[in-house]
């Protein structure tokens, strides 16, 4: 049997926050644009998003397709956007806590508690959240390690972004659970070792449930955000 794992590493934006697509109405209020105005809706419709087929066909890259959405959106404003940051603090407005995913505060706490580590491995964080957004996350401080691409210059799938990571906690590659939203990210991930984990943004309770049993602790989300000791939900 294998050994309980020592460590959690999250990819950031999709898996700790939920997606742009998920908040479009909340976007659109604080952009002032009228409901509906964003209507391309990635992994959630890709059948409707030629854009986002291209992407996962890696005929464009993931900075590529978000760069264009940026660019969309600030032209619906008369602006000229040229980074994605401009768009996600735009569109994200300063309540931050409504664009986390509801289980990313208690899975943290359970962790902690358990005495695991916890690292964030983004390609783009603050290329994308802009520093001030980070900064204001007060749970980031929680976490042991933070890997961004954003300065590394070193993005995944690149087994070199894997490892910088492992490096800074200290540990093995085996060791530690990773959390992805992009399989080739996953993929990625399993070649070097990890014992990496796909986040469905449909329904992604399930991953993190899965990555508590890996981590060893007796605990699940039976409901967003809602963290019970395994087997309470079947005893009552």
């Amino acid at each position: 049997m294998a050994q309980d794992a020592k460590a959690l590493i999250l990819d950031f934006g999709s898996v700790v926050t939920l997606t742009m697509f998920e908040t479009h109405r909340f976007s659109e209020h604080n952009l002032g644009l009228p409901e509906g105005s964003l209507n391309w809706m990635g992994p959630f419709d890709p059948d409707n998003d030629p854009l986002w087929a291209a992407m996962q066909r890696d005929e464009i890259t993931e900075r590529e397709y978000w760069l264009s959405r940026a660019r969309e959106t600030g032209a619906l404003l008369g602006e000229d956007w040229t980074e994605m940051a401009q768009f996600v603090v735009r569109a994200r407005g300063k309540n931050t806590e409504q664009i986390i995913r509801p289980e990313i505060v208690p899975l943290i706490g359970a962790l902690k508690a358990a005495g695991k580590k916890l690292a964030i491995l983004s390609n783009e964080l603050d290329l994308f959240f802009g520093k001030e957004l980070r900064e204001s996350l007060a749970f980031l401080k929680d976490f042991d390690v933070i890997t961004d691409g954003t300065y590394s210059k070193i993005l995944k799938p690149d087994p070199r972004a894997y490892q910088a990571c492992l490096d800074q906690l200290g540990l093995k590659a085996g060791d530690c659970v990773f959390i992805d939203d992009q399989m080739r990210n996953v993929t990625g991930g399993l070649n070097v070792g990890l014992r990496a984990l796909h986040l469905d943004v449909q329904n992604p309770r399930d991953v993190f449930n899965m990555a508590l049993s890996e981590l060893g602790i007796a605990q699940a989300f039976t409901a967003p955000g809602k963290l019970e000791p395994v087997g309470q939900e079947a005893s009552q």
